[in-house]
């Protein structure tokens, strides 16, 4: 039976070990800490356990798919909600937004805060945002890695239209600003970028799509978003993988022009035919799996933004908080200088607040309650690893514009992790949590696919195609494992 070496166990490589051996394959995974998830984490805090890395749970449609293919549904494995409030938005302690799953209802709201004329460029702008995503989930989302040539072709002369219409060549920022007028509405969907660790003033109009995503669900996980990880390594070991934990690669080996197993970090060997890195691209180009693995993936073009979390189990009053909630720093352009132009922590940052205790009618928990607070940071964890002299005035600022929109927040316990504390997690990224940015039209094109240019070994993650993001992350694992049967079934094993 042909063996298959998985290193790491994040969501695409949980996906991509899953698939193989439901497939008949031997597979194991290699993953340095102790529980599945990568960035999907958990933390504990005060005795309680909370979500400390991705926390918005979107295109529900991937999982469905993946769980059917591995002969389930995602539903007898995870408990969904369907939340009413996408998110809850403030600049002020008197400017409140929500937006809400229904667009109508999304548009009245919008309609009362900003008036009637911002309403109907909200329209608009979700109909731009449906027809973007609508052209680009095929050949780019599904696609194994497409080019601008193949995307193209892919669309036809009849789908040449659409694809303009997208505006690759239009920054996000300026896209929006053909539909908002005022600076709030365009500050808040430009906020979408960060999504993908990008700057809205560099990304292309085409990050619009979640917009669109976000409109067609976002689920709340019962248990939280760790649930997805664990669910994925249990289907993987019924189907017979193997998980080691604790057990860290420190080279792929090569033999004979090919990928023919690992080496741990305690001298192991771990022979197999095939390995799937779910590794960060810049860590294995970096040469941190050794020379073979470095000469197969190309060095990411830049890296993108990385955050500084304060998960904590805190009292929370003054403000209604929903399940998500924004605080949006004054000047969003001097945040993304101070971000990229000078690489440093924002002397006025925007605030990310998930409340995981919460639901839609936001009604506070009787007493202490798990919170995940997230402000963006510079990807330099590695070369400027911010001491808590730094660290400590962008708390400060952060801190202090949530209690100027109202919300005080009594901590009985937190744990700071800093950009050095997610590159000491995620080697050879700085602490960047999202790959490479996709600043420009072609950055999108750049991100590595599924196969290298090294036989037998594949690429899985969110520094991959297509892209950041969990339900992202399990599409890359599922090319993967396609690209691997493909090439066994085309060269009698693993090529």
């Amino acid at each position: 039976m042909d063996r298959v070496a998985v290193i790491g166990a994040g969501i695409g490589g949980l996906s991509a070990a899953a698939l193989l051996a439901r497939q008949g394959l031997a597979v194991t995974v290699l993953e340095r800490a102790a529980a599945p998830g990568g960035k999907l984490r958990e933390e504990h805090v005060g005795g309680r356990r909370l979500d400390a890395g991705p926390t918005v749970f979107t295109m529900r449609w991937v999982f469905d798919e993946l769980f059917e293919a591995l002969g389930t549904a995602l539903d007898s494995h995870v408990t969904l909600a369907r939340a009413d409030v996408l998110a809850r938005h403030a600049w002020s302690a008197a400017e409140r937004l929500d937006l809400f799953a229904g667009p109508a209802r999304t548009a009245e709201a919008i309609a009362a805060f900003a008036g009637p004329a911002e309403a109907r460029g909200f329209r608009e702008f979700c109909a731009r945002a449906r027809s973007t995503y609508r052209t680009l989930e095929g050949p780019f989302i599904r696609g194994m890695r497409p080019t601008p040539l193949s995307l193209a072709a892919s669309a036809g002369l009849s789908g040449l239209g659409g694809l303009w219409r997208i505006a690759p060549f239009t920054t996000l920022w300026k896209a929006l600003g053909e539909h908002f007028t005022d600076p709030r509405l365009r500050q808040l969907f430009g906020r979408y970028a960060t999504y993908v660790g990008a700057s809205p003033f560099l990304a292309p109009a085409t990050l619009m799509l979640i917009a669109h995503v976000e409109q067609e669900g976002v689920w709340l996980v019962k248990g939280g978003m760790h649930r997805i990880a664990a669910a994925l390594a249990a289907l993987a070991e019924a189907e017979g993988a193997t998980f080691r934990y604790g057990a860290e690669v420190a080279e792929v080996t090569v033999r004979g022009g090919r990928a023919a197993g690992v080496r741990l970090l305690n001298g192991e060997a771990v022979p197999a035919n095939a390995v799937v890195a779910n590794a960060d691209a810049a860590a294995l180009s970096a040469g941190l799996f050794g020379a073979g693995a470095a000469r197969a993936v190309p060095r990411p073009g830049g890296r993108s933004l990385s955050a500084v979390t304060w998960a904590m189990v805190a009292e929370a009053g003054g403000f209604p908080l929903a399940r998500h909630t924004v605080f949006f720093s004054a000047d969003y352009a001097a945040e993304f200088q101070d971000l990229l132009g000078r690489a440093r922590l924002p002397a006025a940052p925007t605030v990310y607040v998930c409340a995981q205790d919460r639901g839609d009618d936001a009604a506070p928990p009787a007493g202490p309650e798990r919170l995940l607070v997230l402000v963006n940071a510079p990807p330099t964890g590695d070369a400027n690893p911010f001491p808590p002299s730094e660290i400590a005035p962008c708390e400060t600022a952060a801190f202090g514009l949530m209690e100027r929109c109202g919300l005080t927040l009594r901590r009985s316990g937190c744990t700071v992790t800093t950009p050095a504390g997610w590159a000491s997690r995620f080697p050879g990224t700085g602490g960047a949590l999202y790959g490479a940015p996709p600043h420009g039209w072609a950055a999108s094109f750049s991100r590595p696919g599924a196969r290298t240019a090294l036989p037998g070994l594949y690429l899985a993650g969110g520094s991959t195609h297509p892209g950041a993001g969990v339900p992202m992350a399990a599409m890359s694992g599922r090319l993967a494992a396609a690209s691997l049967l493909s090439d066994r079934a085309a060269g009698g094993k693993a090529r």
